[in-house]
């Protein structure tokens, strides 16, 4: 799918637009002339600039070629197994999202990648063994290494 510059321009403006308007509510701290909304309005800035230049990119080459579309979609969005494994993608996603602190990163992180390996192809019998030992290098990572607060959920008597 090819989408005109014009457009990610466009949604980077909203988004730069939603960040200053959030970071007004931030706190300022005494005596310091810098406060926490620094960094997140600087990053806000460098996503309009960025966005109104893909908007002019975008319009201009818009002008220039024979193909007028905002929007082209590729010959894979007729492809119902492409499809599927689009919507998995994004539903693997949401489900995340929305069950991973009651079932705990552990459980959650093992079902998202072996819905992801079977989408992509993985060989059965391989997927829950590699799901389990990459969920459990990332849990180790975050938790003992980077002392990352993931969620137990109903894992949360088991000690590491």
């Amino acid at each position: 799918m090819k989408v005109n510059d014009a457009i990610w321009g466009a949604l980077l403006l909203a988004l730069a637009a939603a960040i200053l308007v959030h970071i007004q509510g931030f706190p300022t701290i005494p005596g310091q002339k810098y406060g926490p909304a620094l960094m997140p309005g600087v990053v806000a800035v460098s996503l309009a600039v960025c966005g109104a230049l893909l908007i002019i990119k975008g319009l201009a080459v818009r002008r220039t070629r024979e193909s007028r579309h905002w929007v082209r979609f590729d010959e894979w969005i007729t492809s119902s197994r492409h499809v599927v494994a689009l919507a998995l993608t994004i539903g693997v996603n949401v489900f995340y999202v929305l069950v991973v602190n009651q079932l705990g990163f552990i459980l959650t992180g093992v079902i998202y990648l072996s819905v992801l390996f079977w989408v992509f192809g993985v060989r059965s019998r391989w997927i829950v063994p590699i799901a389990l030992l990459v969920t459990l290098a990332i849990h180790y990572a975050f938790y003992k290494l980077l002392r990352v607060p993931l969620p137990w959920g109903i894992l949360q008597g088991i000690a590491w």
